[in-house]
């Protein structure tokens, strides 16, 4: 057994000791060793094995299923821009707070500032974004390593998920390996076990046992942590708090079930009894006045609307945060609290608050269905509101960026039994197909469906090239294809003053047939114009398959503006 060999056979025996069962691979000459390290794993189903010849897309996979989870997802790499290629999802798993392990092989220290082939330096390319950074030495044929090893990799699956600071996020073990970088068939003559299932007492487990506990978000009913744990304070007796959730935040839904006013990003994919008009209601002129509450408490990082900014930004507001304070939201610094705990609930505060924004749903939601109702289903607004009325229960639906997650804000319907995901940690387009690949591949046999533009579809399409032997997701990918950037129409460059250059620039429109790469990449597409065919074809994918739905964008602005007056008219009478 060669040192290269049995250090990766080591670390993989950690990393699965350590609770990791998902691991993504784009292979390479210099990680070999941890190549078939990770073979012979799956084939002893210890864990799955992913492999994709593109690490951008291994990337986003493993963020896929760390989110999925909840548990550390690796990526492995080979050294020089492969490693560099990961850096949008390391990017994302920072600010989004994922649990991913970056395993990347590199060269040994010698070959490096001497012109060697492949060679960068890795110990940099992810900067402050890590959690955890470490270089392990050169792999040798001597006693000792194997405990040094295996602690360390305990250490960085302790630091993915947030020991220190209480945030999930990426970690990155270097490790230079050298040749022979392959077993060469004879018996292992290694000074230790390569095997360490039964750690140092006998017992089965990791080698390091770390503490990463963090305190849950406490809801009502739910006991209080021994020892003090800092907390958002509970409404006082008569006091007006308004709870304001980002896009996938899962408390919106259960504070809103217990009576207290809540506004998503999600509007009413967030749940049955979410302000699912919230959005429309904080544009209204004047409707704050009887409305403005007290304090608001936030719950994550919204980070999509503007109106959301304004009223955060207002100076009568306390802001408290509910998140890690590790990487809070509170761009306008008017936070007065940050925790990751809320205090137990009762009823709201202020109950005659609770009914001022109780009817002015009940106007503002009438209207919105009713304009929204009234659209084809080639309105992305339409669109969007159809798909969330039409996943059952228990689904998951993964939102790209752009128009897509405003489209589900601004016209679904309330509905409970949705769970909501998306890359809102730098919020880009990357990356999204396979993200919603790792979703669904972890979605335990529940309903995935992703909604995205064709524009983040195409910057993706690697993620649909997915080897005969890896294993299969089950996912349908509803496109709403207008053709280039619909967002544009609705933001300061559809104003009239920049039409002139607004359709090279912005719009981007490709003239790209999607079907034609779907069908090349060995999956199903389907053309959906109508809400039957949408039904029909959210049903038992078999697969993946993309769901095109044409869509309009050079409307969008004029559609906006149209609920916009209509929700202010109703509610101001």
């Amino acid at each position: 057994m060669n040192p290269s060999t049995a250090c990766a056979a080591v670390l993989v025996d950690e990393l699965i000791a350590g609770g990791v069962t998902e691991a993504v691979l784009s292979p390479g000459s210099r990680n070999a060793p941890l190549s078939i390290a990770l073979f012979e794993a799956d084939a002893a189903g210890r864990l799955r094995l992913h492999v994709r010849i593109d690490e951008r897309t291994a990337g986003f996979l493993a963020v896929g299923l760390a989110r999925s989870s909840g548990r550390p997802a690796v990526v492995v790499t080979t050294s020089g821009t492969a490693v560099a290629n990961l850096h949008p999802a390391v990017l994302e798993a920072h600010h989004g707070g994922v649990p991913l392990v970056v395993i990347s092989a590199d060269r040994p220290p010698e070959l490096r500032d001497v012109g060697a082939n492949q060679v960068i330096d890795q110990r940099s390319v992810f900067g402050a974004a890590l959690r955890f950074w470490h270089e392990f030495g050169v792999a040798a044929n001597r006693p000792g390593q194997n405990a040094v090893w295996r602690s360390m990799v305990c250490r960085a699956l302790a630091h993915s998920l947030g020991a220190g600071t209480g945030f999930a996020g990426p970690v990155q073990l270097n490790l230079p390996l050298v040749e022979p970088l392959l077993p060469d068939g004879t018996p292992s003559g290694w000074p230790e076990p390569l095997d360490g299932r039964l750690d140092r007492d006998g017992r089965l487990g990791p080698w390091t046992v770390i503490d990463t506990a963090a305190p849950d978000e406490v809801l009502a009913g739910v006991e209080i942590p021994d020892g003090g744990v800092p907390m958002i304070p509970a409404p006082a007796e008569g006091e007006r708090v308004l709870f304001l959730g980002d896009l996938t935040h899962p408390a919106a839904g259960p504070l809103a079930a217990l009576g207290h006013v809540v506004i998503s990003e999600a509007g009413g994919a967030a749940g049955s009894a979410v302000i699912s008009a919230g959005l429309h209601l904080l544009a209204v002129p004047g409707f704050l006045e009887p409305a403005l509450p007290d304090r608001v408490v936030v719950l994550g990082r919204p980070t999509l609307y503007r109106q959301i900014s304004a009223l955060l930004a207002d100076s009568m507001i306390s802001v408290d945060v509910l998140a890690s304070p590790a990487g809070y939201g509170d761009p306008t610094g008017k936070a007065r609290r940050v925790a990751p705990v809320l205090a137990p609930l009762s009823g709201p505060g202020d109950t005659e608050f609770v009914q001022v924004w109780r009817a002015a749903q009940a106007i503002a939601a009438e209207q919105v269905a009713a304009l929204v109702g009234d659209m084809d289903i080639g309105c992305s607004p339409r669109l969007a509101a159809e798909l969330v009325s039409q996943l059952p229960d228990g689904a998951t639906l993964v939102l790209g960026s752009s128009q897509p997650p405003r489209d589900v804000g601004l016209s679904s319907a309330p509905r409970d039994g949705l769970r909501l995901v998306a890359n809102r940690g730098v919020a880009g387009i990357d990356g999204t197909i396979s993200t919603a690949i790792g979703v669904a591949l972890g979605a335990d046999q529940q309903a995935t469906v992703a909604l995205m533009g064709d524009l983040t579809f195409l910057h993706d399409m690697t993620g649909l090239v997915i080897g005969p032997h890896e294993p299969r997701p089950e996912l349908t990918i509803v496109v709403s294809n207008n053709g280039g950037g619909g967002i544009f129409h609705t933001l300061e460059p559809g104003e009239p003053l920049h039409a002139r250059a607004f359709e090279r620039v912005f719009g981007t429109p490709h003239d790209v047939e999607l079907a034609g790469l779907v069908e090349a990449a060995g999956w199903e597409h389907v053309f959906v114009s109508s809400h039957d065919e949408l039904h029909d074809a959210l049903v038992d994918p078999g697969g993946i398959r993309v769901v095109e739905v044409p869509t309009s964008r050079t409307d969008l602005r004029e559609i906006h503006g149209r609920i916009r007056a209509a929700v202010s008219r109703a509610v101001r009478g």
